[in-house]
Parts: C-alpha cells; sequence; structure tokens
C-alpha cells in the first residue's frame, strides 16, 4: 500500500478514447486516499500524449476531491497542458 503521502500517477496517455475510464479509476483512487487520512495529490509528470480531455480528467478529480471537503494538488503538469487549461479558463482551476 502506497503512503498518504505519495502521488497518484496519471497514465502517459489520456485522450477521449479512455478519459470516462481513467477519470473513474483515478477518482476511486483519490477518495480511496481521503478516506485513509491521506492527500489528494494527482502526478501528472508521466503525461505525454494527450488531448483537451485530460483536462477534463483532472477536473473530474477535483471535482470529486472537493464533495469530499478536501482540495486537490496537482503536481508535474506538462506545458502543454498548462497552456490547454489557459486557452479553456481552466488555469486557475489546476493550479
Amino acid at each position: 500500500m502506497s503512503s498518504p503521502l505519495t502521488a497518484i500517477a496519471l497514465p502517459a496517455e489520456v485522450t477521449q478514447a479512455q478519459a470516462q475510464s481513467v477519470a473513474d479509476g483515478l477518482v476511486l483512487q483519490l477518495l480511496t486516499r481521503l478516506r485513509q487520512g491521506g492527500e489528494a495529490v494527482l502526478d501528472a509528470s508521466a503525461l505525454s500524449h494527450f488531448d483537451s480531455s485530460a483536462l477534463a480528467v483532472v477536473l473530474a478529480c477535483r471535482r470529486a476531491v472537493m464533495a469530499q471537503g478536501a482540495s486537490l494538488r496537482v503536481r508535474g503538469l506538462p506545458a502543454r497542458a498548462q497552456a490547454l487549461a489557459q486557452v479553456y479558463g481552466v488555469a486557475e482551476l489546476l493550479a
């Protein structure tokens, strides 16, 4: 079992084809981590092949975590994903 401080990693590829299943899996892991007293931290540093669906996945995770009264930290978001977040006006939600 991972430590409560260990981030949950996004996969290297997140496109529309797998976005829903990735989001479902990450939300489950994050909520489990919160129930165990850990932090909700996503590590996006492995993300290399993605489209705007990756942002939707992160935002779905954020909504689920916030619904539990916690906050989500995202670390390692690639520059291209940060630029997409700016274009879509959601960068402040991922900060």
